[in-house]
């Protein structure tokens, strides 16, 4: 059996946090969800993630550090933005996940990065 991909979820609040893993479960993904940058790079050493969603509006280092590292650490991973700003504020990612984010939305993302 082939072990799933794992998709890294950055997100503060806990009800997107835990919408976002049941979402991405239904797709095939296993999920890492850490409610802070902090506690997403202190994982870096056990996680090999395929896709990364990452809010921007996080307390201490922010989503777009965030972003940054990741990119710097996985050079492979998929950025996906998630965010309530509007899109002209988020930085360059592979995609966008505007909030409030549905299953539906979130599945067209996930197959236009997938092709």
């Amino acid at each position: 059996m082939t072990p799933r991909a794992l998709a890294l979820t950055v997100e503060d609040s806990a009800e997107q946090s835990e919408l976002l893993r049941h979402m991405l479960e239904r797709e095939g993904y296993e999920v890492f969800s850490a409610p802070d940058a902090e506690t997403a790079i202190a994982a870096f050493p056990t996680i090999e993630p395929e896709i990364a969603i990452i809010d921007l509006r996080l307390p201490g280092v922010t989503g777009s550090e965030c972003i940054d590292l990741v990119r710097s650490r996985f050079p492979g991973c998929r950025i996906i933005v998630s965010s309530v700003l509007d899109a002209d504020e988020y930085p360059s990612a592979d995609a966008a996940l505007p909030k409030p984010v549905t299953s539906a939305v979130l599945h067209d993302v996930l197959a236009e990065l997938s092709t």
